[in-house]
């Protein structure tokens, strides 16, 4: 657990990445796999994470955030996209993964089937595409840690217009929504950020005990 720690001391979110390092396939697809593995209500994800890593869109994207450099200099862009039309179809696709996973009958899985389509689909779209990207923060955190174990810096990104990223990536006709966005490479030598000391609440002030 100390190193855990001492990674999680070592991480920031970097402002000025290398471009001229990238990260390995063997890295790339651990991050991808610890995205794939992360926990999310029922288990759904009701997302897609898009890597992008065509320059010519990253370029266009960087004007849809706020002109940050991280997002063409870093070895890869992610974009985490909340599904914005999840109903009975996507529960009833998850209950035949399961089915399959488990060698489960689809029968014994009618009830918890039904069970998420009463608090899923019910709910009033603009409340379910909330829910739906709250999921990509659970994600995100799996990437963050992840890449600190492997020494890999990721810069977490709400500083960007939706719509706009929406459009350059066609996401609407997909039915996603950009959610989040993730720098990550490796940290640029001239980058002064990652010689501050991490600032936090201490644990007096952060947890309450009842």
């Amino acid at each position: 657990m100390s190193n855990f720690l001492n990674n999680q001391n070592w991480r920031y979110a970097t402002k000025k990445f290398d471009a001229t390092k990238k990260i390995s396939t063997e890295d790339l697809n651990t991050l991808k796999e610890a995205i794939r593995l992360s926990s999310s209500s029922y288990g759904l994800q009701p997302y897609k994470v898009i890597i992008v890593e065509n320059q010519e869109l990253r370029a266009q994207l960087q004007q849809a955030a706020w002109g940050q450099s991280q997002i063409v200099d870093a070895s890869h862009l992610f974009i985490f996209a909340n599904d914005t039309n999840i109903g009975d179809e996507a529960i009833d696709e998850y209950l035949n993964t399961i089915s399959v996973t488990r060698e489960t009958p689809m029968e014994s899985l009618a009830g918890y089937g039904d069970f998420m389509k009463s608090k899923i689909s019910t709910l009033e779209p603009a409340v379910k595409n909330v829910w739906t990207s709250k999921q990509t923060y659970l994600a995100l955190g799996n990437l963050l840690n992840a890449a600190a174990e492997l020494k890999i810096d990721v810069t977490p990104m709400e500083g960007f217009v939706p719509a706009q990223v929406n459009e350059i990536l066609g996401l609407d006709k997909l039915n996603l929504n950009a959610s989040l966005i993730a720098t990550v490479g490796y940290r640029h030598e001239e980058d002064a950020t990652q010689f501050y000391k991490k600032v936090r609440k201490s644990q007096e002030d952060l947890f309450i005990t009842l």
